[in-house]
């Protein structure tokens, strides 16, 4: 039987507890198949609650299977639980570890110790982002069409992913020769990791308007290193972020994929036969990115006379109906409306202020705004100030809902999303 387990806690080493917790349940008759990434969350608390009781959340949920009934698996997490430190104490106390059962196969379960789905799976982002990161489509028990995503679309509490930019590249616009060697790319990794970067994302190859094409040998021998320590370093930390290879090669997303990369974000769009077969075959998550031309010509936009998401939502249309016919898991694709690529200034900002409308066709919504040449005309080219614009965006697509959040500065974006996050949550 497939189920779905929710883990949180906001008590001691968090991630250990969660880590911990995932390693006990496998000692009996469960496997974890996949888990979601970590989010953080505010602790839920009611009015006049301890100061020491305000520490935030940490949550992932985790895919499993087991043989074993509700009832069994609900000793087994309570055995869990207690061995972890959990103690019958306040209700809304900090604990070291949670776990409940959030969904049983397409069961729909009522009993004096169980409430399956979990009666608060709908009003919970905390919940929602992690189950969405594992299965945005899945159709909740008791429900006709409502999925997944459909629920978290309802939701104002917003918690995004982020998504980090590492470009191993000497042309790219913002960041072009600023991490070439090993020594210069850690001290990067570290600050996202530090930061709570979720994903990072990492390109060998400029498509920056007028950049230079290269071949797939030397577009794989800059990411190469890159992505192998990456995953060295992601296999070595509890709950490490997922890996991203930004690229239109089919030849190296399969490289990349054969030694551990976890998402091929593919800027041309997922439309090549190679690409789609590969996404077929493969486990992987594909981000598919709509662009009029690689690499970006400025010359080559959407028409003038087109409504910019009217034109973006068309295509998204024709490519769900592609992907659909061709087998792929539609829960494994992820759109992202291509900032800038085939699109003006007035086009971008257009996008941006709709994106999360586009989670309505059943997707993840990634975006990628970060520094871009649309918000030169207005505050200029100096990326400080860039970095800072585009945190202002950042939070705005929070509003929006957008699943995932692409930028070069995790640590500055993610310091204002909590800031953004505890006014949303007071």
């Amino acid at each position: 039987m497939e189920l779905y387990l929710g883990l949180g806690s906001n008590l001691g080493d968090r991630r250990t507890n969660l880590s911990t917790a995932l390693d006990r349940l496998q000692e009996f008759e469960l496997t974890v198949k996949r888990i979601s990434p970590v989010v953080e969350s505010p602790a839920l608390l009611p009015e006049n609650s301890p100061a020491e009781w305000d520490t935030p959340f940490l949550n992932l949920a985790a895919e499993c299977e087991t043989q074993a009934s509700p009832e069994t698996i609900k000793n087994w997490i309570d055995e869990i639980e207690h061995a972890l430190g959990r103690t019958s104490g306040p209700r809304w106390a900090p604990r070291p570890v949670d776990i409940d059962i959030l969904l049983w196969g397409n069961s729909i379960l009522e009993t004096e110790r169980l409430t399956i789905p979990h009666r608060d799976i709908k009003k919970r982002n905390f919940v929602l982002t992690p189950m969405v990161a594992l299965k945005p489509r899945l159709v909740l028990p008791g429900s006709i069409k409502e999925n997944l995503l459909d629920c978290s679309i309802k939701l104002s509490d917003h918690i995004p992913l982020w998504m980090g930019v590492l470009n191993v590249t000497p042309d790219s616009f913002s960041d072009g020769g600023s991490f070439l060697e090993l020594k210069s790319i850690e001290p990067h990794i570290q600050r996202m990791i530090e930061a709570g970067v979720h994903i990072i994302d990492v390109g060998g190859e400029s498509t920056r308007p007028q950049g230079s094409r290269i071949t797939t040998e030397t577009e794989w021998k800059r990411v190469a290193p890159v992505l192998e320590r990456l995953i060295e370093i992601r296999d070595q930390l509890t709950f490490g972020p997922l890996i991203s290879i930004d690229t239109y090669h089919v030849t190296t997303a399969k490289r990349a994929l054969s030694i551990g990369v976890d998402i091929v974000n593919d800027v041309s769009g997922l439309r090549s036969p190679e690409m789609i077969d590969l996404a077929v075959e493969s486990t992987a998550d594909f981000i598919a990115m709509h662009q009029m031309s690689l690499p970006a010509d400025p010359a080559i936009t959407i028409p003038q006379d087109s409504d910019p998401y009217g034109f973006v939502e068309s295509w998204l249309d024709e490519s769900i109906e592609l992907w659909d016919k061709c087998g792929i898991d539609l829960n494994r694709v992820l759109f992202d409306p291509g900032i800038g690529f085939g699109k003006t200034t007035n086009q971008s900002r257009k996008l941006l202020a709709r994106a999360g409308e586009f989670r309505s066709y059943g997707l993840r919504v990634v975006v990628g705004h970060s520094r871009k040449s649309f918000l030169t005309p207005t505050i200029g080219n100096n990326t400080p100030i860039k970095d800072l614009a585009t945190s202002g965006l950042s939070m705005n697509l929070c509003t929006q809902g957008v699943d995932i959040i692409r930028v070069h500065n995790v640590p500055m974006n993610a310091a204002v999303y909590h800031g953004w996050a505890i006014a949303a949550n007071s």
